[in-house]
C-alpha cells in the first residue's frame, strides 16, 4: 500500500471516529440508557433470542438495511465479521471465513448456502436479487451440515421476508441519487378476517451504468440496474393448531452482464507472473478501454427472471409440532457478454459469449420438533431436493486459437437431486447445562448429458462440426454431524463449545473417459480425458468452535465472542485450464488448508439515544498442501478473501429536535490486504488494505408518517477488484453512492 493510501485510509477513519466522539459528547447530559432490544432469530430451526442461540452469527434487521443502502445480498458482507460476500460476474459468491467457490456453472455446487426463506437456491446468479419487504437476514458461520443439509461448509445466508400480520399496515418509499439511482418500493398488509392475512409488496430499482466505455464503440456497459420484483404472501389460520403460510415471488432484472474491465486497470507485472498493484484513480480503474484485435464489442445485455412458489405448514400436534416447506422455483437467463480473453502474457482477445438457460427447482422437507420443556427437546425430518437445468453457451471470436467460429456447449438435461434424513437431540442436563447431538445423511446424484461442440455456423451441422460428448453421473454421499455443549454461566451470559462437520458434494468437469459409456453415449478414445480429470471429490470440512455471548452493564452493551480451527480437506479449486486442446472450466481438489480465527462483535448503548457497534475479525487461512500444476507449491498461500485483520465502528444517535427526530449515523470499515487467486494461470492478486466510510442523516416529524434520510456510501470513492477470472477479467466494487430517500407508513 503507497503512503498516499495510507495516509488516505487514516484520514477517513479518523473522520469516522471524531464524528462519533462528537455525538457521543454531545449526549452525555440525556437521559438514561436504554436497554438493548433482543433479536429473534431461527438460527437453530426453532425460535429463540440471538444472545441464547449457540451459534456464531450475526442479524441484520430489515429497517437497518434500508437505512445502510444495503439492497441485495452483495452487500451486506461488509457489516459482518469474517464474511465477504460479492456480486461477480457469473452471480453470488459468498465467502465464510476463508471458505468459498469458484465455479457457479451448471456442475458447480456453492460452499455456502443462500436461503430465502429457509428454501435454499441452488444457482449463484439467481440469488443476488433486491431484497423486498425482509424482515431479516440471519448469517451462520461454519459448517451447518446438521440442520441445513449439504453445500453448507462455509455457513448459511437466509435471507427472511415479513409473513402477514393481523394488522392493517402499509408503507412506500422513494430513493434518488447519483449514477441515475432511482428506486419505489411499497408494502400493504390486510387482515381478510377468519384467520387470514395477506400481504403483497412491490419494488422498481434502476441505475445507470458505473463503468465507463472506453472502447471507442457507442454501447453502455454494465453494473447497471433494472430490477422489477414482486412477492404476494398469504397465511390461514387452519382451525386452533395449525397454520398454513404461501409466498409467491417474481423477480425480473434487465441489465447488462459487461461488467467486467481488466486487470491492468489494476495491476502491472502480470506478463511476469507476479500481479502488484498500481496507483490509479477511480475513473481510471472503472473504464473499459480494451479494444480487442480480432472482433468488434457488441451492445451486452442480460435478463434473469425468477419465479417462485413456497408453502409453509405448522401443526401443533401437542407433544409435537409438524413442519412442512415446499418450494417450486424457475430460473430464466439470457444474456450476451463481451470478454477480455487473455490468451498469454500482454496478449489479450474479444470473445463474444451467447448464454440461454432454463433451470428449475424443486424442495420438500418435513420436519417434527418436540413442544414443552422436559429434559429432552429434539428434531429430526427429511429432505428432498430435485433441479433440472438446460443451457446453452455458445462462443465467437477464438479463431485465433485454433478454434471453429463457434465454441459451444449445449447441456440439457443437467440433473442434481439430494435427500436427506436428519435429526438433533439437545439433553438440558441441568437448568443451565446442554448437551446437544446431531446428524444428518445426505446422498447427492449428479447427472449431465451435453457436450462441446466445434462449429462453423451456430447451428450443429454433423458434416462438418465436431460434438465432443460431455455425459456422466456421479453418486457421492457424507454423514455430517455436530455435537455441542452449552451452559449458562450467568442469566445474561452463555458460553458454548461444538465440534461440527461440513460436506459439498463431488462432481464432473468437461468431457468423457475414452472407451466408455455414459448416459447411452459413447466416448471415443481419441477424445477422452483421465478419468482423475472428469470426476473430482467431495469437499470436507470439520471445525471446532468455542463461543461466548454475554450481556452487562445493566443490558446496555453486548458482546459475542468466537474462535474457530478448521480442518479442511479436499478444496474444490476451479479455472479454466486447455484439456485435450481446447479449454474448459476445470474443477479439481486441492488438498488441505488450514483455518483458524477470532470473532469479536460489540455493541455499547452509552446514552438512550446513542448507539456503538463494532466488530473485528482475525483470520489465518492458509494451504497446507496444494500444487495447481503438480510443480508449484501453494503450501502456506493464503485462500481467496481471507484478510489477517477487519475491523469495523459504526455509531448512530437520534437527536431530540422541537419537532422531530434528527438521526445520524456513521460506520467505517477498515481491513488488511488480502487475496484472489487463479490457480490455473499460477496467479496470486493481492488487494490492498482499505478503510470505507458510509454516512447519513435522517428526520422523522413527531406524529407524521412521513420520514426521509440522505445516505453516502464509500465516502473515499475508492475502489477494488472484487473478482479475477482466469481470462483476467476483473469486476470492480462500486464508487460512491449518494442518494435521498423519502419514507411514508402507515
Amino acid at each position: 500500500m503507497s503512503n498516499r493510501q495510507v495516509r488516505s485510509n487514516r484520514t477517513s477513519l479518523a473522520v469516522a471516529v471524531a464524528s462519533i466522539v462528537w455525538s457521543t459528547a454531545a449526549a452525555a447530559q440525556e437521559a438514561p440508557a436504554a436497554d438493548i432490544q433482543e433479536v429473534q432469530v431461527t438460527a437453530q430451526r426453532t425460535n429463540s433470542i440471538e444472545s441464547k442461540t449457540p451459534v456464531a452469527m450475526s442479524v441484520l434487521g430489515g429497517t437497518a438495511l434500508a437505512e445502510a443502502g444495503i439492497e441485495r445480498p452483495s452487500d451486506i458482507g461488509a457489516r459482518i465479521p469474517g464474511v465477504a460476500i460479492v456480486g461477480a460476474a457469473d452471480g453470488l459468491k459468498i465467502t465464510i471465513r476463508g471458505v468459498s467457490n469458484a465455479d457457479a456453472t451448471e456442475k458447480g455446487e456453492p460452499s455456502a448456502a443462500f436461503m430465502q426463506d429457509g428454501v435454499y437456491i441452488a444457482r449463484p446468479h439467481g440469488q443476488n436479487g433486491d431484497f423486498l419487504d425482509v424482515e431479516r437476514v440471519e448469517v451462520l458461520r461454519g459448517p451447518q451440515g446438521t440442520l441445513y443439509g449439504r453445500n453448507t461448509t462455509a455457513g448459511v445466508v437466509n435471507v427472511i421476508s415479513h409473513a402477514p400480520t393481523a394488522r392493517f399496515e402499509g408503507a412506500a418509499a422513494a430513493e434518488m441519487g447519483n449514477q441515475g439511482h432511482r428506486k419505489v418500493e411499497a408494502m400493504l398488509n390486510v387482515p381478510v378476517g377468519n384467520g387470514i392475512a395477506l400481504r403483497a409488496a412491490v419494488s422498481e430499482n434502476r441505475r445507470d451504468s458505473l463503468l465507463k466505455n472506453g472502447q471507442g464503440t457507442p454501447h453502455t456497459l454494465g453494473q447497471d440496474r433494472d430490477a422489477s420484483a414482486g412477492r404476494l404472501s398469504a397465511k390461514f389460520a387452519l382451525g386452533q393448531s395449525a397454520s398454513l403460510l404461501l409466498r409467491l415471488d417474481r423477480t425480473v432484472q434487465r441489465d447488462n452482464n459487461d461488467v467486467i474491465v481488466p486487470d491492468t486497470n489494476f495491476y502491472g507485472g502480470i506478463e511476469n507472473g507476479n500481479p502488484q498493484p498500481h496507483d490509479a484513480g477511480t475513473s481510471v480503474r472503472l473504464t473499459n478501454g480494451f479494444v480487442p484485435p480480432n472482433s468488434v464489442p457488441e451492445q451486452g445485455h442480460s435478463r434473469r427472471a425468477s419465479t417462485g412458489l413456497g408453502a409453509e405448514l405448522a401443526w401443533d400436534l401437542g407433544p409435537a409440532t409438524l413442519h412442512y416447506l415446499g418450494s417450486r422455483r424457475r430460473f430464466d437467463h439470457d444474456f450476451l457478454v463481451n470478454y477480455y480473453y487473455r490468451i498469454m502474457p500482454g496478449f489479450a482477445l474479444g470473445v463474444r459469449q451467447d448464454f440461454d438457460a432454463r433451470y428449475e427447482q424443486d424442495s420438500h422437507e418435513l420436519r417434527l420438533a418436540t413442544n414443552g420443556k422436559g429434559p429432552f427437546s429434539a428434531q429430526g425430518g427429511v429432505y428432498w431436493f430435485r433441479e433440472e437445468m438446460d443451457q446453452l453457451a455458445s462462443f465467437r471470436d477464438l479463431e485465433p486459437i485454433g478454434l471453429p467460429p463457434f465454441y459451444v456447449f449445449p447441456s440439457n438435461p443437467v440433473v442434481s437431486t439430494s435427500r436427506a434424513l436428519f435429526g438433533q437431540l439437545i439433553w438440558h442436563a441441568t437448568e443451565r447445562l446442554r448437551l446437544t447431538a446431531g446428524a444428518r445423511r445426505t446422498e447427492d446424484h449428479k447427472s449431465r448429458y451435453g457436450s462441446t461442440n466445434l462449429q462453423q455456423a451456430p447451428q450443429f451441422n454433423p458434416a462438418t462440426d465436431i460434438a465432443m460428448p460431455n455425459a456422466a453421473e456421479l453418486e457421492t454421499g457424507k454423514t455430517t454431524w455436530r455435537l455441542g455443549v452449552d451452559v449458562d454461566l450467568a442469566p445474561a451470559t452463555l458460553l458454548y463449545a461444538s465440534i461440527s462437520s461440513g460436506y459439498k458434494s463431488g462432481g464432473f468437469n468437461d468431457g468423457c473417459v475414452g472407451g466408455t459409456r455414459a448416459l447411452g453415449v459413447d466416448c471415443p478414445a481419441a477424445i477422452g480425458v483421465p478419468a482423475s480429470t472428469l470426476v473430482y471429490q467431495p469437499e470436507t470440512l470439520t471445525a471446532y468452535e468455542l463461543g461466548l455471548k454475554t450481556r452487562f452493564w445493566a443490558n446496555r452493551a453486548s458482546l459475542n465472542l468466537s474462535a474457530y480451527r478448521y480442518a479442511y480437506d479436499n478444496l474444490q479449486l476451479s479455472g479454466v485450464a486447455m484439456v485435450q486442446g481446447v479449454p474448459r472450466f476445470v474443477t479439481s481438489n486441492a488438498g488441505e488448508a488450514s483455518v483458524k480465527g477470532l470473532e469479536v462483535e460489540g455493541v455499547v448503548k452509552p446514552v438512550a439515544n446513542g448507539r456503538l457497534s463494532t466488530t473485528l475479525a482475525l483470520t489465518d487461512a492458509h494451504y497446507l498442501a496444494y500444487s495447481p500444476d503438480g510443480v508449484h507449491s501453494w503450501a502456506g498461500y493464503k485462500l481467496d478473501r481471507a484478510p489477517r485483520a477487519v475491523f469495523t465502528l459504526g455509531y448512530e444517535h437520534a437527536f431530540q429536535l422541537r419537532d422531530g427526530v434528527l438521526k445520524a449515523a456513521a460506520f467505517s470499515r477498515t481491513g488488511s490486504d488480502w487475496t484472489i487467486g487463479v490457480p490455473s494461470q499460477l496467479l496470486r492478486y493481492r488487494v490492498p488494505g482499505r478503510t470505507e466510510t458510509d454516512l447519513s442523516l435522517g428526520y422523522a416529524p413527531f406524529g407524521s408518517p412521513w420520514s426521509v434520510l440522505l445516505r453516502v456510501k464509500n465516502l473515499e470513492d475508492k475502489v477494488e477488484p472484487v473478482t479475477i477470472d482466469s481470462f483476467g477479467m476483473t469486476v470492480p466494487s462500486a464508487p460512491r453512492a449518494v442518494a435521498l430517500r423519502l419514507d411514508y407508513r402507515f
